[in-house]
């Protein structure tokens, strides 16, 4: 069975936000009463609590004075909270995630469905009180509807993420086709190889180009006073200039993925230790803003979808260092020196052209190592997962969502 996530945006009545508001709090509540208790249970007797531990305290919950307004929240939501913290304890002790954190009123706020929400033409149906919202349904739900999680961003924008079963299919990815290098960098975001072309993709530097309006908005927001209506306000234009933010960057990472997979058969890009990279303080901002995770994460499930088949080759490759021309390796390569010539062959590299070269020449020897037939190209033995395979999540979503409407 495959799964697929579909973002789609909602927009509920003056009720409905209201009983969502209620949702929102109770679920934040919750989260943050169990982590306490998970905690202080762990300094007292060296063992955390259990999914089945933690729901067993609802019902008292919710017959005692101070808490019985947790009776208005739809039970399961609140369960799946419970499911929640058990999975992020999980996570944490499998090295996949860091410890927990309690939730803040002032960020994203989103519960979760776990079952009974169905489609009703161009509408939502919710169990309990919510009922029916309105939706903008941009793809087919053309699946088993699984878990629904309804968030609420700091711009105020209500969206619906509608988690989806699939029988599979059974069809195995092909490598027989055009095959293309990607170096992914600062100065250009990307630089292509197909063996007859190079192609550069420009950074388009998405916080630089808002960042006098983004200061502006936050030094309006700082000036209003605590608590106030106006400073609210204000906070929630700063993050719809955050959302627009995220918004260009996404349509952008999509576009070129998209241009990508649809013109190669195989995609080889490097596996970037990114986490590492931002560690640099100097480089820390421009790493994060160009999203390459999220950029390669696009080319995976693209590549999924369409048959086709992702390379990644060794964070260690030197690609940069290697003459793509007689496989000369400099022992230096400081990253202000953008061009060099090969003391062996005497060829005049391009910095980045080079690095593109020897990612795809690397791919296809990875791939003809491992055999060029189409048993074995599968995904996960190309590119093989990060860490610890979860075993309490569902395989890997992919969230494909509309670029915001005004």
């Amino acid at each position: 069975m495959k799964h697929k996530a579909v973002k789609v945006r909602i927009y509920p009545t003056l009720e409905q936000t209201q009983i969502l508001a209620q949702h929102f709090g109770c679920a934040r509540w919750w989260w943050n009463y169990a982590l306490n208790q998970c905690i202080e249970t762990y300094q007292e007797t060296g063992k955390g609590l259990t999914q089945s531990a933690l729901n067993s305290m609802l019902p008292k919950l919710k017959k005692e004075e101070e808490t019985e307004w947790l009776k208005d929240c739809y039970s399961q939501i609140l369960q799946s909270v419970s499911l929640n913290l058990s999975r992020a304890y999980q996570n944490f002790f499998e090295g996949r995630a860091k410890y927990p954190k309690f939730k803040s009123y002032h960020h994203r706020q989103s519960i979760q469905y776990p079952q009974n929400v169905k489609q009703v033409g161009n509408r939502l149906k919710f169990p309990g009180k919510l009922g029916i919202v309105k939706a903008v349904i941009h793809r087919p739900l053309d699946g088993e509807i699984k878990t629904v999680t309804v968030s609420r961003d700091p711009s105020g924008k209500y969206y619906a993420s509608v988690l989806m079963e699939y029988e599979s299919k059974g069809t195995k990815p092909s490598t027989n086709g055009k095959v293309i290098g990607i170096d992914l960098g600062i100065k250009d975001f990307a630089i292509t190889y197909d063996g007859e072309k190079t192609s550069k993709f420009g950074n388009p530097k998405h916080i630089a180009r808002s960042e006098k309006k983004l200061a502006k908005k936050q030094r309006i927001a700082a000036r209003k006073k605590k608590g106030s209506n106006k400073r609210r306000k204000a906070r929630r234009i700063v993050a719809k200039v955050y959302e627009r933010i995220g918004n260009v960057r996404q349509d952008y990472l999509h576009k070129l993925s998209r241009k990508i997979v649809d013109q190669n058969q195989v995609v080889v890009v490097e596996n970037l230790n990114v986490k590492g990279m931002v560690r640099n303080h100097k480089l820390a901002k421009a790493i994060s803003d160009l999203s390459w995770g999220t950029f390669v994460n696009f080319l995976s499930y693209k590549c999924e979808k369409e048959g086709k088949v992702l390379v990644e080759i060794n964070r260690w490759f030197p690609s940069s260092k290697t003459c793509s021309n007689c496989h000369y390796r400099i022992k230096e390569l400081p990253l202000d020196v953008r061009t060099w010539t090969c003391p062996s062959c005497g060829t005049c590299h391009d910095r980045d052209g080079n690095a593109a070269k020897n990612i795809r020449a690397e791919g296809i020897r990875m791939l003809s190592s491992s055999g060029t037939g189409e048993d074995n190209a599968s995904g996960e033995e190309v590119r093989p997962r990060r860490g610890r395979p979860s075993k309490l999540r569902h395989s890997s979503v992919k969230l494909e969502a509309p670029a915001s409407t005004k």
